[in-house]
């Protein structure tokens, strides 16, 4: 960028990409309009000037076209969006050319925070991951729907074990339970076959990614992070995979805090002069990998100090091995300290959550 003259901002839809051009040694724009044509784009900006920047703003778009452009051999990038703070000035006047403009702008003075871009391994990798988190929601919908269209027939399951304790649902005995009811209309027989079977196939759809998520986990590229990751308590191959492929490379994260910033996991603050206010986390970044997080730290709510015993198969870095079994003592000892002090339970497991996330990026920079 010490040699560029010429920034140039996009402004990227589903059909539609609108350029400006701002010239920082005359002040000059241009601009132009084209559909969603990565060759066209590069064309016009390589007749502005060959040496231009582009960016354009992160979002539902994804990589695809900073990936087509680089590979056209124009330098590109991506601006996170949560990063850019627009004038109030500006709301009132947005159109694509002023968001081109202004993201034009905002690279010409080095105001653009440039998202990490992963090659197409790791994101086909994240996408599997994502993928099965969305298996996962279908099966639990699926399940409610099938229990709450029995509930509103008054129909709830309720059986025993000799001891007095009720069975769970979702097991064998509850499944028998639910194939043994029969309605007197047969519409609702018709609803309840087809609530069984929607039920079936997301838990087969649910099986199916989990095999292809843990087949790819067992690739070179992945394994040693993965299986490192493993040594911590609370993450089992699907969370460890979770995290490795969301993150792609931990060396990215300048450091710990860096790496729970990104999950959302650290306090939020509104400290000014003498007076410093620290609130909840902050919830800025990668949901499904936080919710993760949250989920794994549970775990040492009750769990041992003493290290975890490896899986067949599972070959994790020596050193990394070493690292996380400091990190479950460490772990358990914060855990029983937030919660001997009198610390609510959930916001002690967020705690939790955001210094196992500061043990995964340590563990996972090891393994690398």
């Amino acid at each position: 960028m010490m040699h560029t003259t010429t920034f140039i901002g996009l402004d990227v839809h589903a059909r539609k990409i609108v350029a400006a051009a701002l010239d920082t040694m005359t002040g000059e724009v241009h601009s132009a309009t084209f559909g969603y044509d990565a060759a066209a784009v590069a064309d016009w900006i390589r007749s502005v000037d060959p040496s231009a920047k582009c960016v354009y703003e992160s979002g539902v778009t994804g990589f695809d076209l900073q990936k087509r452009l680089t590979g056209l051999g124009v330098d590109c990038a991506i601006g996170a969006v949560s990063k850019m703070i627009k004038p109030s000035a500006d709301r009132r006047r947005k159109n694509d050319r002023n968001d081109a403009e202004f993201l034009a702008r905002m690279l010409s003075v080095g105001n653009i925070v440039e998202v990490w871009i992963p090659d197409d391994e790791c994101e086909a990798a994240r996408d599997l991951v994502r993928a099965l988190d969305d298996a996962r929601d279908d099966l639990r919908r699926c399940k409610q729907r099938l229990s709450k269209f029995l509930l509103r027939h008054g129909l709830v399951f309720d059986e025993t074990t000799p001891t007095g304790r009720r069975k769970g649902n979702w097991t064998a005995a509850h499944w028998a339970w639910i194939r043994s009811i029969e309605f007197s209309e047969k519409s609702d027989n018709d609803v309840l076959a087809y609530y069984i079977d929607a039920v079936r196939q997301a838990a087969e759809d649910k099986k199916r990614l989990e095999r292809l998520v843990e087949a790819e986990a067992s690739k070179p590229r992945w394994k040693k992070r993965v299986d490192s990751l493993r040594c911590l308590k609370g993450v089992d191959i699907m969370t460890a995979a979770d995290i490795v492929f969301e993150a792609g490379e931990f060396a990215r994260f300048g450091n710990a805090r860096a790496f729970a910033a990104w999950l959302g996991l650290v306090p939020s603050e509104h400290s000014s002069g003498e007076k410093i206010v620290q609130g909840g986390i902050t919830k800025a970044g990668n949901r499904h990998l936080r919710r993760v997080m949250v989920e794994a730290a549970w775990h040492y709510n009750h769990c041992s100090a003493h290290s975890k015993d490896l899986s067949a198969g599972q070959a994790p870095d020596p050193a990394a091995m070493r690292h996380a079994a400091k990190g479950v003592r460490r772990l358990v000892e914060r855990r029983r300290g937030l919660l001997g002090r009198g610390m609510q339970k959930n916001k002690a497991n967020v705690a939790t959550a955001r210094e196992l996330a500061c043990w995964c990026w340590a563990v996972g920079c090891m393994a690398e």
